[in-house]
């Protein structure tokens, strides 16, 4: 019975992380082409700041500029990639 309930909790976590860095990753594209590339233009802070107000107004808490320029980051780590679901969201960020 224990080993069923921690199969579905890891099971759980890893659906959530997974589509957690999916859903990053799609955020850090649509930050880099609204920037025009890779190189950060020096509008660039200005498009951070309408994203994060704008996915803060429709999808709720957690699109602050500072979230928004570390999924840009974790999109040019991965880019090129699988997104890696194992590893959590701290790990690819920060490694």
């Amino acid at each position: 019975m224990y080993i069923n309930i921690e199969i579905n909790k890891r099971v759980s976590e890893y659906t959530n992380n997974r589509y957690d860095l999916t859903k990053y990753y799609g955020i850090g594209k649509m930050i880099i082409e609204a920037q025009g590339g890779e190189t950060k233009a020096k509008y660039g802070y200005i498009i951070i700041l309408i994203l994060s107000k704008r996915l803060s107004e429709e999808l709720g808490k957690g699109y602050s500029t500072r979230t928004l320029k570390i999924i840009r980051k974790y999109y040019l780590f991965q880019k090129g990639q699988p997104v890696v679901a194992q590893l959590s969201w701290t790990q690819n960020v920060y490694n």
